[in-house]
């Protein structure tokens, strides 16, 4: 166990803030050592929209976590997510620059440096950049050319651009509540970290992360991204089309749809369908009966129209998903989901349970597809601390260094 490195995984979503805090363990997992959750406010469709909102929601989950886990954390590995994510296939072309023709990290990284020199509309950053693969002198599928020999590289690169003032707004406010964000890191990047296997990878598979307003996608194929694209839409609608057509509140209609809710009619047994569900109508004292075999009618078109728009956007990228489809977030637990999505995917669909290989500890607290995110934040930050050497930002090392920092600073 490596006790320099303590990673930390923070997903900030419209309806949950969750977090994970764990150490690397002796057989290459990580061990987590805390979850914890709390309600998300002042966020719509992943921006910040009140930063005092969603500090105080940040600072509830964080303190369950540090509680569970012993520790305290100053920093942590955050989603990105919205809306208005865009992402592109870019390849850039450079000569190898050594005297041998030897291939360095200097030279792949002005491959990728080149594939990514785009024109960007104004107020718009590159925020992830995947290399796909590279070529060398016309021979292409290779994945690690350092130490390679040749005269040209060429680096084919899946860059994902977006509004710049959202991920800073989302800084901001973790800041404010007291931790520094090591890296910002999108959220089907972060789910797929932590439930795809390498054979999902390599063969063709698409990760969906239904979460409470956003839906994003992230379409993988020989070993990398291919594919990414967000909606405007989550489990949300769902709650909403129970509440105006039963006529119940935004909260009540929430429950209703948890308890309850099937997206798939053929799953109901014949006395399921009739079976009576007491609802409370707004403006009424009295309550009354309702259906399953309704309120499965009120959410399945729903369901059945989002999936398609998504199975389009699948077809339009005209991307391999011989590995079928994994789906996380807390959307996916609606009842039917995975059933529907089969059907309207035509590929096998699961959900996106944590791998079991990736961790230990207090594995059994992330278990749900709705711990993806946060999850695989938390295997990347330790992944990136062990590449790096062992100094996170939580780490003893980083902690001195930072205390000399500001002694310094102090004499300025």
């Amino acid at each position: 166990m490596n006790s320099e490195i303590l990673a930390v995984g923070l997903d900030v979503g419209t309806s949950h803030i969750r977090c994970v805090i764990g150490e690397p363990s002796e057989d290459g997992k990580l061990n987590v050592l805390g979850v914890g959750e709390a309600d998300s406010k002042g966020l719509r469709r992943g921006i910040v929209t009140s930063a005092e909102a969603v500090s105080e929601s940040i600072r509830k989950a964080v303190a369950d976590a540090e509680r569970v886990s012993g520790v305290e954390i100053d920093s942590a590995t955050v989603n990105l997510s919205g809306e208005h994510f865009r992402g592109e296939n870019k390849n850039g072309v450079v000569a190898v620059a050594g005297p041998d023709k030897e291939i360095t990290d200097e030279d792949t990284e002005r491959a990728i440096e080149s594939a990514c020199a785009m024109p960007l509309p104004p107020g718009w950053d590159i925020v992830a950049r995947v290399p796909q693969e590279y070529i060398i002198d016309g021979q292409d599928g290779i994945t690690e050319p350092v130490g390679m020999t040749g005269a040209r590289l060429e680096a084919l690169v899946h860059v994902v651009i977006s509004p710049s003032a959202a991920r800073q707004n989302l800084v901001k406010a973790v800041k404010r509540a007291g931790l520094d964000v090591e890296e910002t890191v999108l959220e089907p990047l972060a789910a797929a970290e932590s439930t795809l296997t390498d054979d999902d990878r390599e063969y063709g598979c698409a990760i969906v992360n239904l979460g409470s307003e956003i839906t994003s996608m992230m379409i993988f194929g020989r070993g990398s991204v291919q594919h990414t694209a967000v909606f405007p839409f989550g489990s949300m609608h769902f709650t909403k089309d129970i509440a105006v057509g039963l006529r119940v509140s935004i909260p009540q209609g929430n429950k209703i749809k948890h308890e309850f809710g099937c997206v798939a009619s053929f799953l109901l047994g014949a006395d399921e369908r009739d079976e009576m569900i007491e609802i409370q109508p707004v403006g009424r004292s009295e309550t009354r009966g309702l259906s399953k075999e309704i309120l499965c009618d009120i959410m399945q078109p729903r369901a059945v129209e989002l999936l398609q728009h998504i199975s389009r956007e699948a077809d339009s990228a005209r991307a391999q998903i011989s590995g079928g489809v994994v789906m996380t977030g807390g959307g996916s637990l609606v009842r039917g989901m995975c059933e529907i999505a089969e059907q309207i995917f035509d590929a096998p669909t699961r959900l996106g349970f944590v791998d079991p290989d990736y961790f230990g500890g207090l594995a059994e607290r992330i278990q749900g597809p709705e711990w993806a995110t946060a999850s695989g934040l938390a295997l990347t930050s330790m992944r990136r601390q062990l590449r790096d050497g062992g100094y996170g930002g939580n780490s003893p090392g980083k902690k001195v260094a930072k205390f000399f920092e500001n002694i310094r600073d102090k004499f300025r």
